[in-house]
Order: structure tokens, then C-alpha cells, then sequence
């Protein structure tokens, strides 16, 4: 009998398998403190395997941005039905994101803390994954204010520094989450909720708050 050949693993899959390795460490190790010779072990290829599929560390490490950041945004927007009222729609798009984030600790590590940090052209990576999830929940926003106001033509400007400020404080919160044992995506997306939402639905119902006047100058005879 002749010796079984084993099927060769198609390169697309020993791509992700790397990357998957290359997540896990440079989301716990960090990119400086990260090698690609852990990374290789951790994959079960050689290294020169590595070099030869990702180019170097610096590519590898752009490759893992880019997919953790299209995936976070693919489950945020998969997260939302648009046939829901505005409250329900953000409900379910935090939802989706704190899950992503919660069930992917190392990815979000990698795309919050490493990415951010290390400079072009990781930083712009992020920044551009950060700008498509704020149109989307700018959008969001804008359609209930919208709604709400019986006003098709609402500026998207006035609702645009609220979903900056939201997705800011969704960033801080799920890296609070991840680093807070017990607490679970559907209790992070509350507790934003519970601090934001009081301030939208006001909004959507044309009760903004307003800072109060200021008071008249010393008179001047």
C-alpha cells in the first residue's frame, strides 16, 4: 500500500489561522512585547511561513486590525433592525457591540489599546473603522430625531457630536466591561443606555437641555 497523502490546507485558511494566533498575542502581549516566533508557534507553522503569507510584523499587524475592525462593524450593523423605533435600534446595535467586544477580548485590545497607540499607519486603520461606526449610529440618531420632530429635513449636524460622544463612551465602557469580571454585554449596553438615552429621548421629544444664561456684565456707567 502507498503511503496516504494528506489534503493540503488551502492558503485562505492558514491565513485566518495566523491571524488568529497573531490576535490572541498581540492583543495580550502587545505589538512592542509580541514575536513572530510566538505567534508561529501558537499558528503550528514555521516561522518563514509567517514572512512568506504576512510580509513582516508590521503587515501582520495591520492584516489583524483591518479584520477586527470589519468584523466589529459587520456584528453592530447585523445587530440592528431597522424596523424597530430609535430606542430599540441603539438598544440592539450596543448590544451587538458589547458582545463583539466581550466575546473578543484580544481583538478589541488590539483595535483600542495596540492600534492606537503604536502610530500611523495602525492609528489610521482604527480611525477609519471609528468614523463608519459613528455615520452609522449618527444615522440612527438622525432618523428618530427626525421621527420625533415630524421633520424630514432635521440637519444631520445637530445630531452628529451626540453619536461621537456615544460611541466615545461605548469604547470606554467596553474595555471597563472586559476588564470587570461578571459583567456581561446585555448590562453594559443598560448602563449606557441609562445614561444616555434619558438625554436623547428628550432631545427627540424637543426638550433639549440648555446651559443657562449668562449672567449680564458689570454695568459700565
Amino acid at each position: 500500500m502507498g503511503a496516504v497523502k494528506t489534503k493540503r490546507m488551502p492558503r485562505a485558511v492558514r491565513e485566518q489561522q495566523m491571524l488568529d494566533a497573531a490576535v490572541q498575542i498581540f492583543g495580550q502581549r502587545g505589538y512592542m512585547a509580541a514575536s513572530m516566533d510566538e505567534i508561529a508557534e501558537l499558528a503550528g507553522v514555521s516561522k518563514p511561513l509567517v514572512y512568506l503569507y504576512l510580509n513582516s510584523k508590521e503587515d501582520l499587524f495591520t492584516a489583524c486590525i483591518r479584520r477586527e475592525a470589519g468584523a466589529l462593524v459587520e456584528a453592530v450593523r447585523a445587530g440592528v433592525r431597522r424596523d424597530l423605533p430609535a430606542d430599540r435600534q441603539l438598544w440592539e446595535g450596543l448590544g451587538a457591540f458589547f458582545a463583539h467586544t466581550g466575546e473578543n477580548p484580544d481583538a478589541w485590545s488590539v483595535l483600542h489599546l495596540q492600534a492606537r497607540t503604536h502610530g500611523e499607519p495602525f492609528a489610521a486603520e482604527v480611525t477609519a473603522m471609528r468614523e463608519e461606526i459613528v455615520a452609522f449610529v449618527t444615522q440612527l440618531i438622525l432618523a428618530g430625531a427626525r421621527e420625533a420632530h415630524r421633520d424630514p429635513d432635521l440637519p444631520e449636524r445637530e445630531v452628529a457630536g451626540l453619536a461621537e460622544a456615544l460611541v466615545g463612551a461605548a469604547e470606554s465602557l467596553a474595555a471597563w466591561a472586559n476588564a470587570t469580571p461578571g459583567v456581561t454585554a446585555r448590562q453594559a449596553a443598560a448602563t449606557l443606555m441609562n445614561f444616555a438615552w434619558a438625554g436623547l429621548g428628550d432631545l427627540m421629544a424637543g426638550r433639549p437641555w440648555a446651559p443657562p444664561e449668562e449672567p449680564p456684565g458689570p454695568h459700565v456707567g
